[in-house]
């Protein structure tokens, strides 16, 4: 182990973190990670340990270059001829924790000065890493150490994870590498998808298939945002199906509106002796009262012609929640109100299915954008849904992953909920402070790195991982959907085609010159 010794510890040291003094030939690289050699009170006894810590800064410094306001260019080329400026290296680590019977604990004792600093080998970063492969997660390999493949934990989204990065840093590709590690495992895996970015799921990057066990649904009067390979399947709520209470809370009528609603519910009545009704005979039926409630009630009822979602028949549950299995919701295309209604109805149907243990096998549901459904101030019909998911999903198994660019605009109750996160690139300092607060895990080192952070790479913290880890997202085996338009090749595309009229254009004036040449002569 000598051969991997980088320097020894110096200064103050505390449980949390330590600085020391680094070999110049062996100079380590920030995010790198370090062994030390320690005493912890474990199991009623004092035991030999080596704890693992992450270079978070690296810094050199001479002294007799010391003084910059002093310096000028000929004094340090004297310096520097005389070979007087030797140069110190200081590292400042950041504890992660030591390994004992499986478990990442947490030292309660500061290293000692003097001590030996040592690269980490790669079997205490694998053990650190990693987990039995019923559970293991391979989402990809330390920045720092490309040799190693992190792995997270399936059990760790029992607590609901958040993906948090501002916008082209990653996060959807990294919920699509999450979802193919899930679809292995067996789960069953919904996604709420705004823009159209996990439509492709179903494809290899090469547009080969990848699995049949991967379902887009669309609403009847959705056009999508791409044409897919397999027709999608429609979801669609049979009007006359809804309740008295479900039609006055889509519709924001509140409860002390109390002859509005007997208005409403004598209509439905009135139409259920007839049997099956639609949205367009309740909207008749109320015109046709001639009744100050009923005007008013129609008021409200009218909202609902927004929501284009309403069919002949209900899509049965069954066919979304299916063991080993993907349901992708696309809403690319529709209006606010519409989407914000089918996430309301699909998560109150899926939260009921496994209250009701209608459905066996937990839920693993993925909200893209989700700061559009559970905004920090406004309300909207599926905040509440989500909210209650956030809350008591777990008992009932059935787990959130939360994907936004907007961490400050997002509720944060529902936040801080998600006990694990992957945090990729942010720099805006009201998101940055959105996250420190809603993770205890996070602390403030490790969010001063997330500018730094380059696309594809993250920090992930919580349940999900033994310790705090800095991750490059391994490549996906999926085609990816919504990425961001190819601007410069779209635009090389356009010159290409107006040359080639020009040129079109160019041979048929050419063409009219040669022919009226000919015809001088006649």
């Amino acid at each position: 182990m000598d051969e991997s010794r980088i320097g020894y510890v110096v200064g103050e040291a505390d449980p949390t973190e330590f600085w020391f003094s680094v070999d110049r030939e062996r100079h380590p690289q920030r995010w790198d990670y370090v062994v030390v050699n320690s005493k912890e009170f474990v199991d009623g006894e004092d035991r030999d340990v080596q704890v693992l810590a992450q270079i978070e800064t690296v810094v050199s410094q001479s002294l007799a270059l010391n003084r910059p306001e002093l310096m000028s260019v000929q004094a340090v080329e004297r310096i520097v001829e005389e070979n007087l400026v030797e140069p110190r290296i200081l590292a400042k680590a950041r504890v992660l924790g030591f390994m004992h019977n499986g478990e990442v604990l947490q030292p309660k004792r500061a290293i000692f000065p003097g001590e030996p600093v040592y690269r980490a080998p790669k079997e205490i970063l694998q053990t650190f890493y990693s987990y039995p492969e019923s559970e293991g997660l391979f989402v990809g390999y330390l920045i720092s150490r490309p040799e190693i493949p992190v792995f997270l934990s399936i059990r760790g989204l029992r607590r609901h994870l958040a993906i948090l990065a501002q916008t082209g840093a990653g996060k959807s590709y990294a919920a699509g590498v999450l979802i193919e590690e899930l679809l292995k495992k067996g789960a069953t895996v919904v996604v709420i998808d705004p823009h159209a970015d996990y439509v492709f799921l179903s494809l290899k990057r090469d547009g080969k298939s990848y699995s049949d066990r991967i379902t887009v649904f669309r609403t009847p009067k959705s056009t999508g945002r791409y044409s897919l390979p397999r027709r999608p399947e429609t979801y669609e709520v049979k009007f006359s199906e809804l309740s008295l209470g479900e039609i006055a809370f889509v519709c924001g009528i509140e409860e002390r509106f109390t002859n509005i609603l007997k208005s409403l519910r004598d209509a439905l009545n009135a139409l259920r002796e007839n049997g099956d009704y639609r949205l367009e005979d309740l909207i008749n039926y109320l015109q046709a009262q001639d009744d100050d409630s009923a005007f008013k009630a129609l008021n409200y009822v009218n909202k609902l012609q927004k929501i284009n979602v309403f069919g002949d028949a209900t899509t049965d549950i069954g066919r979304i929640l299916r063991p080993m299995h993907v349901s992708v919701m696309d809403l690319s295309g529709l209006e606010d109100s519409m989407a914000d209604y089918i996430v309301f109805r699909l998560l109150s149907d899926i939260y009921s299915a496994r209250e009701k243990n209608e459905f066996e096998y937990p839920v693993f549901v993925f909200i893209e954008e989700a700061h559009r459904f559970v905004p920090n101030k406004e309300s909207t019909l599926s905040k509440d849904i989500i909210k209650r998911i956030a809350a008591e999903g777990r008992k009932f198994g059935v787990f959130l992953t939360l994907i936004t660019q907007r961490p400050n605009k997002i509720d944060q109750d529902v936040l801080s909920q998600c006990n694990s996160q992957i945090i990729m690139r942010i720099t805006n300092p009201e998101d940055q402070k959105a996250v420190r607060a809603s993770s205890e895990r996070m602390s403030e080192s490790l969010l001063r790195d997330l500018p730094g952070l380059n696309v594809g790479e993250a920090v992930v913290v919580g349940e999900i991982t033994k310790a705090p880890v800095m991750v490059k997202i391994r490549r996906r085996e999926t085609k990816e959907g919504g990425a961001d338009i190819d601007v410069v090749g779209s635009l090389r595309r356009a010159i290409e085609m107006v040359r080639e009229e020009e040129n079109k254009r160019g041979a048929g004036l050419r063409e009219i010159r040669e022919m009226m040449k000919l015809t001088e002569g006649y």
